[in-house]
Order: C-alpha cells, then structure tokens, then sequence
C-alpha cells in the first residue's frame, strides 16, 4: 500500500487534505491522526470491516475494545443507549480533552468496535486536527494509537510511519503531541465509576467534580494479570513495550542509582548495549550505558510527555536492556508507572 503522508500546518489541515482524508474514511480506510495524547489510527468506527482493519493493520488482539472519537458531546447519545448524570457532569467539565467514558452501547457501534462487549469507550480530543477530520467524517472515528500493537504509542509522526508505512492510507504530521499519555478511562455502567486506566485526568480531579471514583485493581496491580476481560484499551495485554528488556528499579532515588549504576556497569562490561531512563535530576549521577532524562520530577507533566518518545529513542539505537528509575503513585505518576510497568512486562525490583 502506498501511504500518502500529510504535513499540517501549523495545527491546521489544509481544506484538500481534509477532504482527502476523509473520502478516505468514508469509504472504510485507515488514516492516522495527531490527538493531543497521542497519535491515533482512525476508521470508521460504525463500519464493522473498517474496524477490522484497524486491527489487522496494528496486530492488535480482537477483544481488546476501540476507542470511538466524537467531535461534538451531543454524539454521545447517538451510540449510548444510557447516559448517567455523572458522566454528562464529566463530559461537561473535561471534554474536549483526554477523558474516556465507558457507557452502554447502542445496537449502531459494531461489535468489531467494542471488542465484542455490550459497552463502547468514547472520547471527544482537543486537538483541531482531530476534530476537524472527526467532523469531516461523520462524527465516529474509532481510533487507537497508530503504532505496532504492544509497541510504545507514537507521539510524534515519525513512529507512526516507521510503525505504519506502507499499512495504512494516509498519514497526518501535526507535529509532536503534547501530553504524551493516553486518555484516562473511566468506566461509567458501574454503581461507582471505575478507572480502568490512569491519565492526565487524575482521580482527584474526577472526585472533585462527582465524587467518589476507584481503581479497577488491574490498575493498581505489580503483576501481570491474564485472567481479565478488557472493557478498555491496556487492561490485558503487554504495552508500551520497546526492543530491549526494561527494567524498574524502586526505592529511596540514592539506592536506586546505585543500583542501576552497578547493573549497568556489570552489563556494559559483557559487552551489551546499556540503556538508562533518568530524569534531570539524576541523569549526570549515572556513569555507565546511554543515559536519557524523561523530564524533571518536579514536572510529573514533562515526564509523561517524554516518556514513549524515551523508549522509541533507546529502539533506535537498539538497547538490549533499559534500566529505569520510579515514579511517583500518586494522580499522574499513577498513570506514568502504569505505562511503565506494563512496558517493562512487571519487572519492577524494590531496592533500599
């Protein structure tokens, strides 16, 4: 397949690049699209055999649910068949912007879509670009993110296409995304709403507009659990994960450097290519491997931001193990570790 790649300006799409994209998904074709979490892969998301594509095109695992886009909070009654008075109170507050909503869905969104559940996830972005092609389109896009599956998300157009190329109709380049973490999912067909995976939307910021919210315990989990049913994206299956195996070292930061110190100099003398996640803070403290920094600890923001763009770059120079530090568990170091935990498959070593 030869992919059309699309530079936006500035945010903007020009008129005949729009329209281009979306002929190409009315009629049941794949475009990737900047968000501003993360890049996404689009179909149609009320066309069962565009679905299908999306996971054909990602080698993604057909019960792992779809994430449908709207560009208008009106949509949502389209395709939900019960809508709570907390999730319009949610929607009112935090859309746009990276907040999904779990509710029951109407007979109009495929299973394909759902992943073969009575529920579907909808999302309304704040990225121009996202919305414009959503409305374009028809107003559902099923869209998640446009990388391999289990491979860290893109967050620049550049791992789109190095994912992608050649697999999807079109490409869209809106530059680097800006907050680099996936939306936070929250289920709503619950007495209590429940995060099924951690974002920028934290669980205080959700308390303190309906209240009580909990974790699902897969969320919280330090192990890999295979016995689950994904109603979301992430629950299930390894994620985010690069080439090299990834390492997390937890514990007072001194005993962590240390740690990380001596195993990166026992590897790099055996002659392996050494990796190591550092924050500004730590980073000249290591003397062993290929140091990066994901952002500063006192910026949980930067840190989430550089996170996948970190692990992309140690693919690149083929880092055969990656040594990371931990972060914080609590509102947006919730959702760093999450991310983290799942790309390094659970290994997770408590020092100090």
């Amino acid at each position: 397949m030869n992919t059309i790649i699309i530079q936006a300006d500035e945010g903007v799409l020009k008129e005949v690049d729009l329209n281009t994209a979306s002929k190409i998904l009315k009629a049941g074709g794949l475009v990737a699209f900047p968000t501003e979490t993360v890049y996404g892969l689009g179909a149609d998301a009320l066309n069962p055999m565009a679905a299908e594509k999306i996971y054909e095109a990602k080698g993604r695992p057909a019960d792992n649910p779809l994430i449908v886009h709207i560009a208008n909070p009106r949509n949502m009654e389209q395709i939900a068949s019960e809508i709570p008075a907390k999730a319009s109170k949610l929607a009112e507050v935090f859309w746009p912007g990276p907040l999904t909503m779990i509710l029951k869905k109407k007979d109009i969104v495929p299973f394909s879509t759902t992943g073969g559940l009575n529920t579907v996830a909808i999302r309304l972005p704040a990225d121009r670009i996202a919305k414009d092609i959503i409305t374009c389109s028809g107003g559902f896009i099923a869209a998640p993110s446009a990388n391999v599956s289990g491979k860290p998300s893109p967050t620049k157009a550049e791992h789109v296409i190095a994912d992608l190329g050649g697999k999807v109709d079109m490409i869209i380049d809106g530059g680097k995304t800006t907050l680099g973490l996936e939306s936070t999912i929250v289920d709503m067909t619950s007495n209590e709403p429940i995060i099924l995976r951690p974002g920028c939307i934290t669980k205080t910021m959700l308390e303190n507009v309906i209240g009580n919210v909990e974790y699902d315990k897969a969320v919280l989990a330090r192990t890999l659990e295979n016995n689950i049913i994904p109603k979301a994206p992430g629950m299930k299956y390894r994620h985010y994960a690069p080439e090299g195996s990834l390492t997390i070292y937890e514990g007072n930061i001194h005993h962590v450097v240390s740690e990380i110190n001596k195993k990166a100099k026992e590897y790099v003398l055996a002659g392996k290519r050494v990796g190591i996640i550092a924050t500004e803070e730590t980073q000249e403290l290591y003397k062993h491997g290929i140091i990066k920094s994901i952002g500063r600890r006192e910026d949980e923001d930067s840190i989430a931001a550089g996170l996948y763009a970190v692990l992309r770059d140690f693919d690149d120079i083929h880092a055969e193990y990656i040594f990371s530090e931990s972060f914080s568990r609590s509102d947006l170091g919730q959702a760093i570790m999450n991310r983290l935990l799942k790309a390094a498959g659970y290994r997770l070593i408590r020092v100090g």
